[in-house]
């Protein structure tokens, strides 16, 4: 068997996946795959090719819960470049093995400083464009002229990696012949594909997530459960009647399940889905409709799918009304991290950089816990960790209050409290100064 090293793969399949992954590390390493994410820890994706040894580097925007891959990287047996990220230069590609005097990681392979420009005012990052050698994508349906159709949200990076690498390979679900598949029904070109082979292999679903039973009665809530609860209620006031949002994994997700009847909402996916539905019936999951987390997800009356691009583009263009996201550290001026803690947490930040990206068009909401895990304040004077974005966040909803951002001069305000909670008790675990309000309202 031939050994093949230091190609670069744009992937999106699970049949030539499994297909690769059997060749072992003996036959196939030391490759460069470009996907959005890499699955999770317990499979799916590109989750064999990386535990297997045979990927060497990975570039993408998000991690996600993969705890293999992040413990990968942390321990430097695999090289991550973020692409959604404007480097400094200051986040490793590739960690070295950990100093036994100090504990620290050494790096072997420092990230790249990026280009920046101003164009009407605004600073932006320069990347060069990704050309893989071989991308190899799953379609729906795929004529035999190489014109591929897809399945709502698998749309989402098949039709822009199929356009993107020096050969292209399409895994068919179905193989028709040519001019079954209606002309406005063509999402990939037959041009931009070298080779067809049928999908031997199930699509795999990463999270299946239920709707729960109507009859599903809970016990006592957790303290933390209350908690996300309170926080989710009151993120639900700052989505209004037709507004477009976009909803971060954890809290942000609950609080469309807080919105009155007559609330109707557009929800915003990422990956390519506007008006996302709630989680489906057993009955109603289908492999293909899923949410940027992975998760099974239904789609409203009138909702629609694209690419990634169309995504992004509305997202980057300010259409997006609302954006809630979750938050590592908070600052004063509206600075947001919430991607990474060197050394311990390596998750990637996704589209939250585009999401934060246009803050005068659409509004930066953070709904998190005020204190993390250990105590400390995540509302902090100047974030000490990587930012997602500087002057970004309009309004801070926690478990204790709510304050106001004044991304321009800098500043917080504290404007509601949550019941049982007094000024006293926010400051105290506060690391920020704020001022406060002349009539704080209570947090409902």
């Amino acid at each position: 068997m031939n050994s093949y090293t230091n190609n670069h793969l744009l992937l999106l399949t699970e049949t030539i996946i499994a297909a690769l992954s059997k060749r072992g590390k003996s036959g196939l390493h030391s490759l460069t795959a470009v996907s959005n994410n890499a699955g999770t820890t317990a499979g799916g994706g590109l989750t064999p090719l990386v535990n297997s040894g045979q990927i060497d580097r990975l570039i993408l925007s998000f991690l996600g819960a993969n705890k293999n891959l992040e413990r990968k990287y942390l321990g430097g047996e695999i090289a991550i470049e973020l692409y959604t990220l404007l480097q400094s230069g200051e986040i490793p590609v590739r960690m070295g093995p950990r100093d036994s005097a100090t504990g620290r990681a050494t790096v072997v392979e420092a990230g790249k400083p990026r280009e920046t420009r101003i164009f009407g005012g605004k600073v932006y990052g320069m990347e060069e464009a990704i050309k893989g050698d071989v991308a190899i994508l799953r379609a729906y349906k795929v004529d035999e002229a190489g014109n591929c159709q897809f399945r709502y949200t698998t749309k989402a990076f098949g039709q822009i990696m199929g356009k993107a690498a020096r050969v292209t390979i399409v895994e068919a679900e179905n193989i028709v012949p040519v001019g079954e598949i209606h002309p406005d029904g063509v999402h990939l070109q037959g041009i931009y594909v070298d080779r067809i082979v049928p999908a031997t292999v199930e699509k795999v679903i990463e999270i299946t997530k239920l709707k729960e039973s109507g009859g599903k009665t809970s016990g006592e809530k957790s303290d933390s459960q209350v908690r996300r609860e309170r926080i989710a209620k009151r993120t639900a006031k700052e989505l209004k009647h037709g507004y477009y949002v976009n909803l971060g994994v954890g809290i942000p997700t609950l609080a469309p399940s807080f919105l009155s009847p007559e609330t109707k909402v557009w929800i915003q996916s990422e990956n390519g889905l506007l008006g996302m539905g709630p989680y489906p019936t057993a009955e109603e999951v289908d492999a293909d409709v899923v949410n940027a987390g992975k998760e099974t997800v239904t789609i409203v009356p009138g909702g629609s799918t694209f690419d990634s691009a169309e995504s992004f583009a509305m997202i980057r263009g300010g259409h997006i009304d609302v954006s809630v996201l979750g938050a590592l550290q908070v600052s004063a001026n509206g600075d947001l991290a919430n991607f990474m803690i060197p050394g311990k947490v390596f998750k990637g930040m996704g589209g939250a950089m585009d999401l934060v990206g246009n803050p005068d068009q659409t509004k930066i909401v953070v709904a998190t816990d005020h204190v993390a895990k250990d105590g400390s304040s995540k509302i902090v004077e100047t974030c000490a960790l990587p930012l997602t974005g500087a002057k970004v966040v309009s309004t801070i909803i926690t478990d204790l209050c709510v304050f106001d951002v004044d991304r321009v001069k800098g500043g917080l305000t504290l404007i509601e409290l949550a019941p049982g909670v007094d000024i006293e008790e926010v400051r105290k675990k506060t690391d920020a100064k704020f001022a406060v309000a002349d009539d704080v309202k209570s947090m409902e």
